[in-house]
C-alpha cells in the first residue's frame, strides 16, 4: 500500500493479538469500566454531545495491525495513538470499547448511545457517507492481495476462477473490490484479518484481499510464508466515523487533525508506526 505515497515498515515489529476484552479499555492502557450511560451528554465547553461526559469513546475492531490491534488487553496501533491524541486535544479521556465486528461499527455510530466515534481504518466512500459523517481524511491507502508463497495463483486472472476462494473481512472495501473484480471466484467474508490470514496460510483460502499496509504487516511479521501478490491502486483515504447528528464533534476532530498536521504530530505518528516516509 502507498501511505502518503510511500511508507516502509522496517521499524514496526509488534505482532497482532486476538485477545478480546470485556470492559472499556483506555487508550493509554490504564483501563476503565463502562458506566452504563446511554444518553448523550453535552460537553459544557464544546458544541457537541458525548456518550459519557469527559470521555471520547471509540469503537474499533482492533484487529487491523499496524493500524489497530488488541495486545495484552490493551488497544495499540496508529489509529489508537491518533484517537488518544485527538481526545487529549479536546480535553477528553480516550476510552475504547471491547473489540467490535468491523461491519457493526457504522450502524453503532449511526444509532448512537454506545460510542462517540468509529476509528478502525475506515475508507471514505459515498455509500458509507450516506449513513454517517466522516472527518477529513488522515491517511492514504490502497488495497492488496495476499497469497501463500507457493501459490500458483498470483494474478487477477488466475484468482478469477470458479476453483478459487478469496477471503475478505466482511463489510470492507476489500470485499467490495473482490466481488467486483473476481466474480468467478468464491468470496468468503470473515470477521477478522487474523482469521483470513490463518485460512490462507493453512490453504483453506487461495487469497486474502485487504488494505495493503495491513497485509504487508501480516506477511512480514505474523504469516511469513505468505506474500503480497497484487497491489491495487484504489486511492482510498481513511476517515474517522461520526454520527450525522453530531456535526460539532466532526468539526472539533477536523480542527485537531489540522493542528496535528501543522505541528508535526501526524508525521511523527506515521514514522512511529510505518517507518520512514519517502
Amino acid at each position: 500500500m502507498s501511505i502518503q505515497n510511500a511508507i516502509t515498515r522496517r521499524n514496526f515489529v509488534a505482532a497482532s493479538a486476538a485477545a478480546m476484552g470485556a470492559a472499556l479499555v483506555g487508550c493509554g492502557g490504564s483501563g476503565g469500566s463502562a458506566s452504563g450511560t446511554t444518553e448523550p451528554e453535552t460537553d459544557a465547553s464544546a458544541d457537541y454531545t458525548l456518550v459519557e461526559e469527559g470521555k471520547l469513546i471509540v469503537a474499533s475492531d482492533l484487529d487491523f495491525p499496524p493500524l489497530d490491534s488488541f495486545e495484552n488487553s490493551t488497544p495499540q496501533g496508529f489509529d489508537v495513538d491518533l484517537s488518544n491524541e485527538i481526545a487529549k486535544r479536546l480535553g477528553l479521556e480516550c476510552q475504547y470499547l471491547p473489540p467490535q465486528d468491523f461491519d457493526s461499527i457504522i450502524p453503532m455510530i449511526k444509532q448512537g448511545g454506545k460510542a462517540d466515534i468509529g476509528n478502525s481504518a475506515f475508507s471514505i466512500t459515498e455509500e458509507r457517507k450516506a449513513e454517517i459523517d466522516f472527518t477529513d481524511a488522515y491517511l492514504d491507502s490502497n488495497l492488496g492481495v495476499a497469497v501463500r508463497k507457493d501459490s500458483d495463483a498470483k494474478d487477477e486472472g488466475a484468482l478469477n476462477d470458479a476453483s478459487k476462494t478469496v477471503a475478505v473481512q466482511a463489510g470492507t472495501t476489500g470485499e467490495a473490490w473482490a466481488r467486483e473484480n473476481l466474480p468467478e471466484a468464491t468470496i468468503v467474508p470473515l470477521a477478522s484479518v487474523t482469521v483470513c490470514m490463518t485460512g490462507v496460510q493453512a490453504g483453506q483460502y487461495d487469497a486474502f484481499c485487504a488494505d495493503l499496509p495491513v497485509i504487508g504487516h501480516q506477511c512480514t511479521v505474523s504469516f511469513t510464508d505468505c506474500e503480497i501478490a497484487l497491489e491495487i491502486p484504489t486511492g482510498e483515504q481513511y476517515g474517522i466515523v461520526v454520527s450525522k447528528d453530531n456535526p460539532g464533534l466532526t468539526a472539533a476532530i477536523n480542527q485537531a487533525l489540522a493542528d496535528m498536521e501543522a505541528d508535526g504530530t501526524m508525521a511523527k505518528l506515521k514514522e512511529t508506526w510505518f517507518g520512514t516516509v519517502a
